[in-house]
């Protein structure tokens, strides 16, 4: 799963890669569902900010009605759940991340951990859904079983492409191992609260 991830660092006047210019935004390091994410689609190429909690189209009632957990997505079967299959045909999206966290140890003394690549670049590009809800934006991180590189960590990981992957995931690939060569490295960091933010969350931890 992937319930925190970190901004990617925007620096200077644009971010540019693979023909996607981004403006620069302020960076926040314990992004959490709900809050508004930035994500390209094919509608906004320069990037537009979406709610990380998908609505599909169809809800009826207000915002605050849809109680189902939808930040995240099965790449195993969103094709086909009523929720996502709308967002899985029209609806691809890619999501600019820095890294994301995941937790091990027992509850009440869960040890968090900061997942980023392996290599030199500084931006990872989750696989999204978007589905615009009255209005509103909405949006979903697609996950598949870990590989090798984060298995000790979490069983499941974000789907995570590389340049060539991305352009197939936004033509609609139906490819289930779609991310699953990406090299991912991870380091524990020091315990933090919902409120917290700062460079200092992803840092490693000191050792005792």
């Amino acid at each position: 799963m992937c319930g925190r991830f970190v901004d990617p660092n925007l620096r200077g006047t644009d971010f540019e890669i693979s023909q996607t210019r981004i403006d620069p935004m302020p960076r926040r390091y314990n992004i959490k569902p709900t809050q508004d994410v930035l994500v390209v689609t094919k509608h906004a190429p320069q990037g537009e900010m979406a709610r990380w909690w998908l609505v599909p189209s169809w809800h009826k009632g207000e915002l605050r009605d849809w109680k189902a957990a939808t930040f995240n997505a099965r790449i195993e079967d969103a094709a086909t759940k009523p929720t996502f299959r709308g967002p899985w045909r029209y609806g691809r999206c890619l999501i600019p991340t820095a890294g994301y966290y995941e937790w091990t140890g027992e509850k009440g003394s869960k040890q968090p951990h900061f997942i980023t690549g392996a290599g030199n670049e500084e931006t990872l590009w989750f696989a999204g859904l978007a589905s615009r809800w009255n209005g509103v934006l909405t949006c979903t991180i697609v996950t598949r079983p870990a590989n090798a590189t984060v298995a000790d960590i979490h069983t499941r990981m974000p789907v995570i492409l590389n340049a060539e992957e991305r352009d197939a995931w936004m033509a609609g690939s139906d490819d289930p191992e779609i991310g699953a060569g990406v090299q991912l490295r991870h380091h524990p960091v020091a315990k933090f609260g919902a409120a917290s933010d700062g460079p200092e969350l992803i840092e490693p931890e000191a050792a005792a």
